[in-house]
């Protein structure tokens, strides 16, 4: 897969590093010159350019990227490389770091973003997971659906510990995706059972997550139907 990153800095970096490892085909982007440090990520490309220019994308052949990654610290810059991404070359996948939380509502689809990231969101939002059971915690936000990755840890009281996968009426436009339990991670079928404890993640419309919360956190009580 061929990805482009927008902003060579210690983020961008990081991100190459990552996605090579995991034989991906990198190019990274700046303007600056001073950011260009082939040595410490010497298996990308790099393209000394303005990401925001449709010369310099040209010439990064962005066409033929799989993914585009606008990882600058600059939020303009970010929003800016995903509306050119998405529309003048039509990259199927754009992904945009949120710098400043009060931008955040701007990083959707209306500007080419498929995935917004705020790192003092995810920072947050780690730390409500590592505290929180039974309270549904977002953890991404996806542009197209309106749709949002989620994190609930099945508390002991929960009405469905012990239940079948396939035997929960979820609700409409959610999807479980992944259960972790302890150190295994499960992609679950019908016939795994919900044990107490297990990290359940869902991919879930926002509508719905107060529907999900209220189904996997709270013991009914039979006795008072």
């Amino acid at each position: 897969m061929r990805v482009a990153i927008a902003g060579a800095g210690a983020v961008g970096r990081s991100i190459a590093g990552e996605l090579l490892e995991n034989g991906h085909e990198i190019l990274l982007i700046d303007k600056a010159p001073t950011a260009i440090s082939v040595e410490r990520v010497p298996q990308a490309e790099w393209l000394l350019a303005d990401a925001c220019e449709i010369t310099s994308l040209d010439e990064a052949a962005l066409q033929r990227c799989n993914v585009v990654i606008a990882a600058t610290g600059d939020d303009k810059v970010n929003l800016v490389v995903s509306l050119l991404a998405k529309t003048e070359y039509g990259v199927p996948r754009v992904v945009a770091r949120v710098n400043n939380p009060k931008n955040e509502w701007l990083f959707n689809e209306s500007w080419g973003v498929d995935v917004a990231v705020s790192t003092p969101r995810l920072m947050s939002a780690l730390v409500e997971e590592a505290v929180s059971v039974g309270d549904l915690v977002r953890l991404l936000r996806f542009s197209h659906g309106d749709a949002n990755l989620v994190e609930l840890t099945l508390p002991e009281e929960s009405a469905l510990a012990g239940t079948r996968v396939g035997d929960v009426q979820w609700p409409q436009d959610t999807s479980l995706v992944t259960i972790i339990r302890g150190t295994r991670v499960l992609a679950p079928t019908g016939e795994d059972s919900l044990e107490a404890g297990d990290e359940l993640l869902f991919v879930a419309a926002q509508a719905r997550e107060e529907q999900l919360e209220d189904l996997l956190s709270v013991r009914r009580d039979e006795t008072a139907r």
